[in-house]
């Protein structure tokens, strides 16, 4: 047992001003609200505290089309009428719509994600969080469920360069299907997703007959779970399926998706979890004492998702927090009983025990499968990404960064933001 986890926490107050529009579920102004959560109940002091550099296009075009990114990079709310084929050719439009800033918003979540993976690969910490990130279902080429570049897949191919083999977990309420398709074929990722299945809920995949393809068969693990799960069916599940994974899989790194649609009252989910069943399950990966990668997700009540990765963070720190919430600057958005903690929902629970039975049996039966953790050649490990070399001197003074900019790509070791610039309130 480690004396104490060393935890590097990531955050750019820039990522909160981000605007999907008036009627859209996605409110990155929950980041804010976190983040602040975070800082009244004074966890910044117990963590490394970094603004993440901004992602490259060359960084993201690891995992995506060069013409996506190329694309995402040139678009915006005045030009996108004249790009109609590429519109529809990107997936961008109703659920993922171009909004100002749009590509600085990609810049700084996958920043995040990639900045965490590579201070795990230097094991300058042991835990590293990026509540931006998480966004699970952008594909290679094209935008997803509000997700335009899969931070996940770039940290876990980051983590690829050190680790033979990298565990993925998601409890988002909707199947990670963009980090899946990534690593279908290959056993040097494994993938468990938790997650609503039926009923045409988005999106559509991440049955338990999902289990991978060539090398990668039996290295996707679907748990395909109806409405209304609760907290003791579905730690049950976790434990045991989680448990035998690391013990079969031997991962070098985790990468835990906390997705906080799966909470009970969400605005897009439709399970019962408290936070403390949603956060049972960080606690629980967390005593693997394996280097761990922690991402947010989806979460569409924004005052839950900011008390639920508030307290995650908490667990993290091996700091239990106050149900009473300190004074802060959103403050207003937790009333009426300003209370860390929510219960479980009341939405009947279908997952029966006979159900829950029968798919528990069909992954322990498929993990048998594997024999024994699989071994990698390390000159398979995919190479470093290339950052380009930042010649001031060479660079056109009309197009030179202002201060601002400047500042705003400096790292500084324990970093933290009182005030950040919101315009959501809604």
């Amino acid at each position: 047992m480690r004396s104490k986890d060393k935890i590097s926490y990531f955050y750019d107050g820039d990522v909160g001003s981000v605007y999907f529009g008036p009627n859209h579920p996605m409110k990155p102004h929950r980041l804010c609200m976190t983040h602040h959560l975070i800082l009244a109940y004074g966890l910044h002091s117990k963590m490394e505290i970094y603004r993440p550099h901004r992602a490259y296009p060359i960084e993201m075009a690891q995992f995506h089309s060069p013409d996506y990114v190329e694309f995402l990079q040139r678009i915006n709310p005045e030009n996108q009428n004249l790009f109609p084929n590429e519109m529809a050719r990107y997936n961008l439009g109703e659920d993922c719509p171009v909004f100002e800033d749009l590509f600085e918003f990609c810049q700084i979540y996958a920043g995040g994600t990639i900045d965490a993976a590579r201070r795990l690969n230097n094991k300058l910490c042991d835990i590293a969080i990026n509540w931006a990130g998480g966004l699970h279902h952008a594909k290679k080429c094209d935008a997803s469920g509000f997700c335009y570049i899969n931070d996940l897949v770039l940290g876990i191919l980051e983590l690829l360069k050190h680790h033979p083999r990298v565990l993925y977990i998601d409890i988002d309420v909707h199947h990670g299907d963009g980090v899946e398709e990534a690593f279908y074929f290959t056993d040097r990722v494994m993938t468990v997703s938790f997650h609503k299945f039926g009923d045409k809920f988005f999106p559509g995949t991440g049955d338990v007959k999902e289990i991978g393809e060539r090398e990668g068969k039996f290295y996707a693990i679907n748990v395909p779970l109806k409405d209304g799960i609760d907290d003791s069916s579905f730690n049950r599940l976790f434990r045991t399926i989680i448990s035998k994974v690391v013990e079969i899989y031997q991962p070098g790194a985790i990468v835990l998706q906390c997705g906080a649609d799966s909470l009970a009252r969400d605005r897009l989910g439709c399970f019962n979890l408290s936070i403390d069943g949603h956060a049972e399950c960080v606690k629980f990966v967390k005593k693997f004492n394996i280097p761990l990668l922690v991402t947010g997700g989806g979460g569409y009540t924004k005052e839950n998702v900011a008390r639920c990765w508030t307290v995650e963070t908490g667990i993290l720190l091996d700091t239990e927090l106050p149900n009473e919430i300190p004074e802060n600057d959103y403050i207003k958005y937790f009333a009426p009983d300003f209370s860390l903690k929510i219960p479980g929902g009341h939405i009947e629970n279908l997952n029966t025990k006979s159900y829950i039975s029968s798919i528990k049996v069909q992954i322990l039966e498929n993990l048998r499968y594997i024999q024994h953790a699989p071994s990698v050649q390390m000159q398979e490990v995919p190479p470093d990404f290339y950052v380009p070399d930042f010649d001031e001197d060479k660079q056109n003074p009309d197009e030179r960064v202002d201060q601002r900019s400047r500042d705003k790509q400096i790292q500084r070791d324990d970093e933290y933001f009182n005030g950040d610039n919101d315009n959501d309130a809604s």
